[in-house]
């Protein structure tokens, strides 16, 4: 398959954020798709031509933690990393315990975000 079984979705409706994870993964050699939503990115097919999801969990309609819901119902074997800017949000052990495979505080630690989907990431 490619490049495009490395197809990375990532999924902020925060742009600063959502162009520097693309930019991130790009030079590292992924194929990154960004999104504004969980919306656009369901809408779009994302959800088949993705080999990992990258999500905020605060987003304005479909959260991240909705978002990991689905994935997990529909698609249950698509790593999900969840990204958040709150430090109010549930813990890490809490959305592992949901099925994320990975949980980050912004701004995101590069190097431990790419150690980590070199591991969970196929392809």
């Amino acid at each position: 398959m490619g490049m495009q079984a490395r197809t990375i979705a990532v999924i902020d409706d925060d742009l600063r954020v959502l162009e520097s994870l693309i930019n991130l993964l790009a030079s590292c050699g992924y194929n990154a798709e960004g999104y504004c939503s969980a919306e656009e990115f369901l809408e779009s097919g994302g959800l088949q031509k993705s080999s990992c999801v990258i999500t905020d969990v605060e987003m304005r309609q479909m959260s991240g933690l909705g978002l990991l819901h689905h994935i997990n119902s529909t698609a249950s074997s698509l790593p999900v990393v969840i990204i958040t800017g709150k430090p109010s949000e549930k813990s890490e052990s809490f959305y592992l315990e949901k099925g994320a495979v990975g949980f980050f505080r912004k701004p995101v630690d590069g190097d431990a975000l790419v150690d980590l989907l070199k591991g969970v990431c196929k392809g």
